[in-house]
């Protein structure tokens, strides 16, 4: 199952990126590549929406994200709501305060194929996506990942560089609507602790196991 979750006002897709000093003249593929292999650990900011809808800014979500590598990621949606995606490595939670509940999946259930695979995974991109690059537009270097799993959930995911930086990503999903996320402010390898991504049901919260 693909990390992409309908709640409220859209599609959280959890989708995190930074890196250091890269070749900044190498191709959007290539610096994906990079990015994988020498950023460990990342912290930052993101702004997400749904392109082409009359009330995109105005349900558009942001917030906080953080993750290390394999597999663990914080993803904090602080506005217009408060959400929690968190990942441990072994096991993927979403809670939401609002509806005092959380949701429980396997990690390998829930990353999969899934865009978050490319950002969180360490492992061979090429055997779960088709990589292409894309021409260069407005200064940003870009790149498409295509599922080789027709059931992904998502036809591609396009991801945008900017001086060995992902910046912005844009997905298109299975229902042919369009997810922008913007990522900024971003920390490249801080010092992070095991309680960053740790989660405990606080008291009263049902739990889903999924």
């Amino acid at each position: 199952m693909q990390l992409l979750i309908k709640v409220k006002y859209g599609l959280v897709a959890v989708l995190l990126a930074s890196s250091p000093a890269l070749a900044w003249s190498a191709s959007a593929t290539e610096q994906l590549r990079q990015f994988i292999s020498k950023v460990p650990a990342a912290t930052g900011q993101f702004q997400q929406q749904r392109l082409a809808t009359p009330d995109a800014a105005q349900n558009g979500q942001n917030g906080t994200f953080a993750f290390k590598r394999p597999g663990q990621f914080r993803w904090d949606v602080k506005k217009p709501y408060e959400q929690l995606i968190l990942s441990d490595g072994k096991q993927v939670y979403q809670y939401d305060p609002d509806l005092a509940q959380v949701t429980q999946r396997p990690v390998d259930q829930s990353i999969g194929a899934s865009p978050a695979a490319i950002l969180f995974g360490s492992g061979v991109l090429e055997d779960a996506f088709t990589l292409v690059d894309l021409p260069t537009k407005d200064g940003l270097d870009h790149m498409r990942a295509t599922p080789r799993n027709a059931d992904a959930g998502f036809s591609y995911v396009d991801i945008s560089f900017q001086q060995g930086l992902p910046v912005r990503l844009d997905l298109l999903d299975s229902f042919g609507q369009t997810t922008r996320i913007t990522l900024n402010n971003i920390v490249v390898n801080p010092t992070l602790s095991a309680s960053e991504f740790t989660f405990t049901p606080p008291p009263g919260v049902d739990v889903v196991q999924m």
